[in-house]
């Protein structure tokens, strides 16, 4: 007979690793205070100027790369973190939750707004919605 152990007392160190699609940009190791997003500054080639400068008027400033130490093998340019036509930015995360505050009330006065034409265009003879919910169901129904 041989000196094996069964098979059942054998334990495997859980080394899988979890895929994930890969990230062609680097993450920075983000302050809490800042949110970050990729701004395009060059499309083929070409500078994209007005893409900056719109940007930066909602509060997006460039990030340092002296800053952020652990991208300096990304980066090619002396100054600010750019990869391949994009510029690492940051800006206070309060503000950024304000820009998104702003936009989701816009779109709710949009939402709205649709809404109200229609019904407003509604005739009680003949609704164009004869309910505001929907319902799902399943099985059947006895």
């Amino acid at each position: 007979m041989s000196n094996r152990t069964p098979r059942e007392l054998e334990t495997r160190q859980n080394t899988t690793k979890r895929w994930a699609p890969p990230s062609l940009l680097p993450d920075p190791f983000k302050e809490t205070d800042y949110a970050y997003r990729w701004i395009r500054t060059s499309t083929l080639g070409q500078p994209d100027e007005r893409n900056v400068s719109s940007k930066r008027t909602q509060g997006w400033e460039p990030v340092r790369l002296e800053d952020h130490p652990e991208l300096q093998t990304y980066g090619k340019v002396v100054g600010n973190v750019e990869i391949g036509g994009l510029m690492l930015c940051k800006a206070p995360q309060e503000m950024m939750d304000q820009r998104n505050a702003y936009y989701e009330k816009m779109t709710h006065d949009q939402a709205a707004a649709v809404d109200a034409t229609l019904m407003r265009e509604n005739d009680p003879r003949m609704p164009m919605f004869s309910e505001r919910k929907s319902t799902t169901t399943r099985g059947t129904r006895g």
